[in-house]
């Protein structure tokens, strides 16, 4: 009952081969997981400069700018 016969280890290498083999539906599954942590991560590494502040002219320029109203 302690040790593991040849059978057992033929269940286990089946069931490791099914879960994580190259055809298998779970390491499909892992790869676009695995993809989608990766890509989250370079959003996030991307965000690491802020964003440059709008420009604006002070008041007083502005209105020297525009047009004199004539009436």
């Amino acid at each position: 009952m302690g040790s593991l016969s040849p059978w057992h280890l033929l269940i286990v290498a089946r069931l490791v081969l099914l879960v994580f083999g190259g055809r298998g539906k779970l390491s499909g599954l892992m790869g676009d997981a695995a993809k989608g942590i990766r890509a989250f991560r370079d959003g996030l590494k991307g965000e690491e400069a802020p964003p440059p502040a709008p420009t604006t002219q002070p008041i007083a320029q502005a209105e020297a700018e525009k047009d004199p109203i004539v009436r």
